[in-house]
This record gives C-alpha cells, structure tokens and sequence, in this order.
C-alpha cells in the first residue's frame, strides 16, 4: 500500500520513566492523515490530557499542513481526540490523578492497513541524576560498540 510512517518522541524517553504503554487511535481529518502519511508530523512538546467528559486529548502535536489542501486545510496545531477502550480510559484517569503520573505520546506510526496510531506512555518524570545516569549508560553503550566494531 504505502510506506510505513514511524516518528517517535526521543525527548519522552530521556525525560520520563516510562511505566505503561498503550496503543491509542487517533481522530483525523482527510488532510491530517496525507499530511502523516508523509512524515510532515512532529510530537516531541505534546502531551495528552483528559477534558470534562472524560475523553483524552492529545495537546500540542504539530501535523503540517497538506501542501494541495485548499481552503479544507486543517490547523497545524489543534487538539486530537484519542480513541481507547472505556476501561483503559479510566484506568489512565485514576492513575493521573491519584499518583501524579502524567501521560505522553511516545510514537506516531501507521499500522499496515495505512490507519494513524499513536503509542502513549504513563510516566513519571525522571530527575536530575537519573538522566544522568541514562546519559552514563549510553556512552558505555556507544564505547562497546566500537570497541566490538574494532575488533572485528
């Protein structure tokens, strides 16, 4: 069909300890999803939030606009509406509220039927040291690899 679309949130996985993930559809407009299809999306400052009907919205997710869109062109940055099941939903609500945690979209992807999914964590932000000890890991890591690579 088409190929497929992967643009992940690097910045959330630096920043927060992720605790549990789930795999959330996305309201779109016809625009939105052309526009995602080309990789024109970006959800590094976006998070998600609950308004007072109980539905989940992701705030801040940047979607360009579609280059041959004409006046049905949609807005760069609005409001998405999330679709989860009933029981996920509240789940996620209980633990924003009652344990601090916050929830933050991780990837933007296309399954193999072209359809716009986005991955969202439950998280908890890290501190200081923690990120310093992430940054820590990944030197060690890079290190071994080329020290691997070398003596090949």
């Amino acid at each position: 069909m088409q190929k497929t679309v992967n643009i992940l949130n690097k910045r959330a996985r630096f920043d927060y300890e992720i605790i549990e993930t789930y795999t959330a559809g996305i309201v779109l407009t016809g625009t939105e999803i052309k526009s995602i299809r080309l990789g024109k999306a970006q959800i590094v400052d976006s998070f998600c939030e609950f308004n007072e009907g109980g539905e989940l919205f992701a705030i801040n997710t940047s979607i360009e606009e579609y280059a041959f869109g004409n006046q049905f062109n949609h807005k760069a940055r609005s409001e998405r509406k999330l679709l989860l099941n009933k029981r996920e939903l509240k789940n996620l609500a209980r633990s924003v509220d009652t344990k601090g945690l916050t929830i933050v979209p991780l990837r933007l992807f296309t399954n193999e039927k072209g359809i716009a999914k986005l991955e969202i964590g439950l998280c908890k932000g890290k501190k200081t040291y923690d990120k310093r000890e992430s940054l820590k890991e990944q030197d060690t890591k890079r290190d071994l690899d080329r020290i691997k690579k070398a003596y090949r």
